[in-house]
């Protein structure tokens, strides 16, 4: 494994990290990579997520929160400097296999300090039965790309006013049942968070790869993509028909169709869903079709559990045609 190092410790935004994942996998030969990096307070949400739905956009901007969009699915997180993120980027077209490998890699190196960490069986890290990361995956042909968080120490309240309303109470509530259901590695070890960052490397990589100048004026052509307001806000069709079901396994998926005379016009999905293929499949397939279950399951690819991780046709199916 090759540790892809930065040529200066300039701080960067979160923003250059997503186009560096995306730069590795494209133009670099290295077969199996991975980065850690640590942001100023960003809060990053899914590729197929609407950003009112996930984010208090009025207290980020009155506190000086970034918001960025990634490329890949899952819901919506915060990060600090408290914490660290972690990138992984590899030559292959197998998505659990490319899962499974990541996530135990760092289980491991968190066993090696003395932290019982276990994966959960989708896509987080777990200690006591609590999270400590969370991870998702995006693939481009030939190459796939996992990352996620990992949880240190960090500032709970801004972490949850970012995304829930801007209610005292509801806050006060909400950093309450966050903290519950979050671990804190600082809570497991004495190390500090540089000690275990350094652990981590050490334990996953056997080797360093410094890019260059050149390199760093590429990563930031392909940023402009993510800091443009068309990708971080989105650009989402009319719609008549709103069709929203949390689905175990799955996650939440939110349907945003135009339907006319009972036939799709036009489809969005949306949702903290964990996204391993091409979405435009799904809604290419259903545009023109009729809302019926019957013909909806018809039109739906064989392979959609392909496309969003284990999701049925039937299950889609029902999202879709629910009250009809």
């Amino acid at each position: 494994m090759v540790y892809i190092q930065l040529p200066n410790e300039e701080e960067r935004q979160l923003s250059f990290y997503l186009a560096m994942e995306e730069y590795v996998a494209r133009e670099t030969d290295v077969r199996d990579a991975f980065f850690i990096w640590q942001v100023e307070p960003s809060v990053i949400f899914g590729r197929n997520q609407l950003i009112e739905n996930e984010v208090n956009i009025g207290y980020c901007k009155r506190n000086g929160v970034r918001m960025f969009r990634r490329k890949s699915g899952g819901g919506c997180v915060y990060a600090d400097k408290s914490n660290m993120m972690l990138s992984f980027i590899t030559s292959s077209d197998y998505v659990c296999l490319t899962y499974n490998r990541y996530i135990m890699m760092v289980v491991e190196a968190l066993r090696k300090i003395g932290i019982d960490a276990r994966a959960n069986g989708r896509n987080d890290i777990m200690i006591e039965g609590r999270k400590v990361s969370g991870n998702a995956f995006y693939h481009i042909p030939g190459r796939s790309i996992v990352h996620g968080t990992m949880l240190y120490d960090t500032d709970m309240r801004n972490m949850t006013a970012c995304i829930t309303p801007d209610d005292e109470k509801l806050l006060s509530k909400g950093v309450k049942s966050v903290r519950q259901h979050i671990a804190l590695l600082k809570d497991y070890t004495t190390m500090s968070l540089d000690e275990i960052r350094g652990s981590i490397i050490e334990s996953i990589c056997d080797s360093t790869l410094t890019l260059r100048e050149e390199d760093i004026e590429k990563i930031s052509n392909i940023e402009k993509e993510y800091l443009s307001e068309e990708f971080i806000y989105g650009n989402n069709p009319r719609y008549t028909l709103t069709r929203k079901r949390r689905i175990e396994g799955v996650g939440t998926i939110e349907a945003r169709m135009e339907v006319k005379n009972g036939t799709i016009k036009d489809i969005d999905l949306k949702g903290d869903f964990f996204l391993t293929g091409d979405i435009d499949i799904i809604r290419k397939a259903l545009k023109g079709k009729r809302l019926v279950k019957e013909q909806v399951v018809a039109a739906l690819p064989d392979n959609i559990g392909d496309i969003i991780m284990n999701l049925g046709k039937e299950e889609m199916a029902e999202v879709l045609t629910e009250n009809l």
